[in-house]
Formats: C-alpha cells, structure tokens, sequence
C-alpha cells in the first residue's frame, strides 16, 4: 500500500499531502478521532501521516489557547511527555557504542548514591544500566512521592539534590532484573550517568549529539524561549467542581519538569518529532546521504537493539495491554493487527501523547492532546487506547 510515519500535532516546515496521497482509513479515522476529543472536552489535538519525515496527510482540532483564540497550526508546539525518555536511551547507547560504558555495568559505578536506596535482595550495585533503560531495575514508578494538591507541593523535585536526599528512605519494590515495573526515577538516574561521563549537563548533551545532527530546531526543556512563546499550546485539565460541574481549567502554558526532564520534558513541534521518528524509523533504501547522518548519530544496529522486546509489560498511559506488549531499551514493542509496532506514550500536566513507529514499513504512529480529562478518567483512558490502537492500524500493512 504505503509507507508512512502517523505523527501528532502539526508539522513545521512539511509540506501539505495531496487527498490521494491519505491512507485510506484517514477519514474514517478523523471522524472517530474528532469523536473522541468531543466526548473528552479535549480543547486541543493533532494526528497527521507522513513518511520518511514528510507528511501525507493532517488533521488538527481545537485550540492551542482558547482564551486567546489561537488555533492549533504548522507551528504549534506541544509538550511531548514520556516520550523524552527515548531521547536519554539513545544518549546511553551513543556513550554506550563509543566504549564509555557498557550496558552491564552497575549503575552505582557512576551514580554511587544509589547505595543508600534500600535493596532486600542484596546490593544495589547488582542494578544494571540496561536493566534502568529496559524498567526492570525495581524502582518505583513516581519521581515525587508527594500528589495530594497542597500549595506548597512542586510539580517535580526541582533539583538532583532533593532526590538524594530521599534515597535513604526508598526500596526497591521487586528483584533487579526479575519483571517490568515502570519507573520514572530510573531515566533521572541515567542522565546523571550521561551528565558523570560526557561532562554536560543533561540537556547540552542532547542539544549537542541529537538534536543538532539531526536539525530539531525548535525542540527545548523547561520554560518556553522568548521567540517560540506565541507557538506553545496551553493545556487543560477537565475536573468537577464542587457543584457537581465538569470545569475546563487552563493549567499555563509552561511548567517546570525540575529534575524529571531526562525522562519528561521534551516540547517541539511535529517538525522535529517527525525528525527524531524519522531516525528511529531508519533512512529509505538508498538515501545514503540521511542513512550517515542517522548512523552518526546512533548506528542502525543499535536503534534495533532498542526493539528487541526483552520483558512483558504494560505501558503505563495506555493502560490495558495484551499479553503481546513487552519493553526493549525504553521502548515498547506491541503487536496489533498482525504487526510489530515500537513507541512510547506521555502524559503530564494536561498533555497526552503517543508516537509508534512499524520497524516493516519505516512508519510511525502518534497522536497528542492538550488535555487530560480527570473527570472521567476510565472513560477516557479508554477512548485514548481506542485512538492508539485505530492510529496503528492506519500503518499495519506492508507496503
């Protein structure tokens, strides 16, 4: 049929497909996308095709700032959640594949405060790198242990200090290297390794060895730059009141992941993502030009080894999973409709997110949302998961 990568939000800088070009699905799919953000009071989303970095088809939704009347467009930036966590995997496995580091070191070589973390099956130092970036280190899933909504609560530990200081005072909730368990903390613990052997903070190295080879222009952490604010999309939380009333509240338009944002803290437009799975999904057969540029930054034998499902799991943000989901090196390989498809979700503040790549046909799925309903969270989760699961499909077959 075709070959396609399925992102979210809007692509900067792409060009507008032709209709022939649309998988034939698409506009059954739209429908019962527009359906989903409808029922969801999702003020704003974004799904498009697009293959080899160039986008087939796109469809917007909403606003990226209601108050403000400001459609979503080209230029819209979202914030792309968990999905980080595949920008600090690839990290590793560059230092990882320039001799720095081997995936079967303890992390405790590098990050030795670790010891102080609670282990009742024997020494820390059996925790492994790769078993931080496969999620079967036995660290819990939350970074911060505090969520009741007090005002004096930040929305992440600000700084690395502050999780040190609560490692006498944690366990590890399973046998190194036994199960899947996700973890956030675990992609804060690798950054500090990428941070202790490069000699860059986290977020230069990735501007430095990713983001700059592959041309992500507009990709940042933290607060908003001052010549991209007009783009950021606010996001939204649906909660009910005191009176029973289901209220859309604006939650700003930037917020601060502190520490967490090796393993959350990513904001681009669809432009760079498209980039980034662009790579994970490997250059077209005979594009020598891209194919070196993608193995200097990682070479192709490497991101494969990130599909490799190594352990059972459920992704957290899709919820329910088959007994086919599993988890390589960050990423998670699920089955569906007769094919192999790798990714990963996002979820905070008021942002969800899902980026999917069908290591057959170089596609990739996604799909994001500046909204998180609170109201009716099952109900939600579920139409998310419907989204997803319809979003593969559109790159199920073989060309």
């Amino acid at each position: 049929m075709w070959r396609c990568l399925l992102i979210v939000a809007v692509a900067t800088g792409l060009t507008t497909p032709a209709v022939a070009q649309r998988p034939g699905r698409w506009d059954a799919f739209t429908r019962d996308f527009d359906a989903y953000a409808a029922a969801d009071r999702i003020v704003g989303a974004s799904v498009a095709v697009a293959r080899d970095g160039r986008i087939l088809a796109r469809h917007d939704v909403g606003w990226g700032d209601r108050d403000r009347a400001e459609r979503i467009d080209t230029a819209t930036i979202y914030h792309w959640a968990s999905i980080t966590k595949t920008l600090t995997a690839v990290a590793i496995l560059q230092l990882r594949d320039r001799g720095r580091l081997t995936l079967n070191e303890p992390v405790t070589r590098y990050v030795p405060e670790l010891r102080a973390v609670h282990n009742p099956w024997g020494s820390m130092d059996a925790v492994t790198i790769g078993m931080l970036l496969s999620h079967t280190a036995g660290f819990q899933e939350p970074t911060w242990p505090y969520g009741a909504g007090e005002p004096w609560e930040p929305f992440e530990p600000t700084r690395w200090e502050q999780l040190v200081a609560m490692m006498p005072y944690q366990r590890l909730w399973f046998s190194p290297g036994s199960r899947y368990g996700y973890s956030n903390p675990g992609f804060v613990y690798l950054a500090q390794v990428i941070e202790r052997i490069s000699g860059d903070a986290w977020q230069s190295y990735v501007y430095k060895n990713l983001f700059a080879p592959l041309g992500l222009e507009r990709s940042y952490f933290a607060a908003t730059p001052y010549h991209l604010e007009r783009f950021r999309s606010n996001n939204y939380t649906v909660a009910v009141d005191s009176t029973g009333v289901e209220r859309v509240i604006p939650n700003g338009r930037d917020f601060d992941p502190g520490v967490t944002i090796p393993n959350s803290g990513w904001n681009a437009p669809v432009g760079d993502v498209v980039r980034w799975l662009a790579f994970l999904a490997g250059a077209p057969p005979g594009d020598t030009l891209r194919a070196r540029i993608y193995d200097g930054v990682l070479a192709r034998h490497s991101v494969e080894e990130m599909l490799v499902a190594r352990y059972a799991a459920v992704e957290p943000v899709a919820g329910v999973a088959t007994v086919t989901d599993s988890v390589g090196l960050s990423l998670f390989v699920l089955w569906r409709h007769g094919a192999r498809f790798a990714g990963h979700t996002g979820s905070q503040a008021g942002f969800r997110s899902l980026a999917y790549l069908n290591p057959a046909t170089r596609g990739v799925v996604a799909a994001v949302f500046n909204t998180r309903n609170d109201a009716r969270p099952a109900e939600s989760d579920a139409g998310f998961r419907a989204v997803r699961d319809a979003a593969l499909q559109l790159i199920a077959d073989a060309p």
